[in-house]
């Protein structure tokens, strides 16, 4: 079967790998001149199954109040005359009940613990190397009130057979060493063994060059304009560079697909949501995190990649705008220097921002649409690198006519006009 994906990050890359893999005829579409070059390009580096879970939570309508009063806010909301993002947060905000996020969170976790076991086995499979670890990750708690509603993540990673261990402070140390030279107290954490790290830009355009070994065709600096239908099935996509055809279409285009799509009477649930990441070099191996230490209290990551920390984090709804911000710089800053701060030198470091797609129940939307031969895989949220092998290895099950390993029903976008 052609198969046309639209998109060329870590999404669209791990797609065209596994359809290729089966047998498929694959080119992809993207404006950008590589791969991996928007949302992929600096994330946080987190490859976090076990941290996998929704925004919309029981409590969050007051956190997110609490949030918008900070100095160094993990949350920042601009004031747009923009109804889809009002439209969005109703959406969210009617998932912040326990039966529903503890639905949402067992979603996240099924495809995000299988995508590990994928990336595993591709890692194996093709010796890629992207800078990986596989020490887990740190959820780190100042407070103890942080401490406290642990339980309510650990219920779900029981259910799930998540692999966890609450840790006093000493326990932290015991994880991370360079935490005993913190600069500010903290009281525990929760410590997730099964996850990974690593830089999604560099395996993203690894991956694209083992796919193209695959004979998949990457198609860069081409534009997409429209997708044309007739009776029930896409025809073409209209581009830069003329119309393309194929037999199956496939959107990962993040936030972008919203607009696509869009015209063809899918509308999909998806957001931009900002993200700002430093990345910081290191002048102390010994003073830098091993891994990856998630501060609670600012909800950012901190991350070794390599011989560089990558500190991400923030969520800034301000539509598409793209502008780099100081004062989300400076959380950045504060967050790595209070838990790291011999670890590197942050005057030296590149900052950059990227559109997050995210859902308002977390859950990416991977699957069938109503036009026969339109697939989506979509709306991983901050997630897309830890979530890319499993989307991309389900969706070529989908659209090879094999069951998948795993429960994709409530992957598709028909869940969002059913009770599910």
């Amino acid at each position: 079967m052609r198969i046309l994906i639209l998109g060329s990050g870590v999404v669209g890359v791990t797609s065209a790998y596994y359809l290729a893999r089966e047998g498929h005829e694959v080119t992809v579409i993207d404006r950008q001149p590589a791969a991996g070059m928007e949302t992929s390009f600096a994330n946080a580096g987190q490859v976090s199954p076990g941290y996998s879970a929704p925004w919309a939570a029981p409590g969050i309508p007051i956190k997110a109040l609490k949030w918008l009063m900070m100095k160094h806010s993990p949350l920042v909301l601009h004031p747009l005359m923009d109804t889809s993002l009002y439209a969005w947060v109703a959406r969210m905000l009617a998932n912040c009940t326990e039966d529903a996020y503890a639905r949402n969170k067992g979603r996240m976790v099924r495809i995000a613990e299988y995508s590990r076991d994928r990336l595993d086995d591709l890692r194996q499979a093709t010796g890629i190397q992207y800078d990986h670890r596989t020490e887990g990750t740190l959820q780190l708690f100042r407070t103890q009130k942080q401490l406290d509603h642990v339980v309510d993540d650990t219920r779900v990673l029981d259910a799930s057979n998540v692999p966890y261990a609450v840790l006093d402070p000493a326990g932290c140390i015991a994880a991370e060493p360079a935490l005993a030279h913190a600069a500010v107290p903290f009281v525990g954490g929760l410590r997730l063994p099964g996850d990974q790290t690593g830089d999604a830009h560099i395996f993203t355009q690894r991956l694209a060059a083992i796919a193209a070994e695959l004979g998949v065709t990457f198609r860069q600096g081409v534009t997409i304009q429209a997708l044309r239908h007739e009776a029930g099935r896409i025809t073409g996509v209209v581009t830069s560079e003329g119309e393309f055809t194929a037999d199956a279409y496939v959107v990962a285009l993040g936030s972008y697909s919203v607009a696509l799509l869009r015209p063809l009477g899918i509308n999909l649930p998806i957001y931009p949501v900002k993200g700002y990441s430093i990345t910081v070099p290191i002048t102390d191996e010994h003073a830098a995190p091993h891994s990856t230490v998630m501060d609670e209290t600012y909800k950012v990551a901190i991350t070794r990649l390599g011989d560089r920390i990558r500190v991400g984090g923030t969520a800034e709804l301000a539509g598409f705008n793209l502008n780099l911000s100081s004062p989300r710089r400076a959380t950045l800053e504060k967050s790595v220097g209070d838990l790291f701060p011999a670890g590197g030198d942050v005057s030296r470091a590149t900052f950059w921002t990227g559109l997050r797609p995210m859902t308002p129940d977390g859950t990416p939307i991977i699957g069938p649409t109503k036009l026969s031969n339109l697939w989506t895989n979509t709306g991983h949220g901050t997630l897309g690198w830890t979530m890319a092998c499993g989307s991309g290895r389900v969706l070529a099950d989908l659209m090879s006519g094999r069951k998948p390993d795993i429960e994709t029903d409530d992957f598709a976008a028909s869940r969002y006009t059913s009770a599910a």
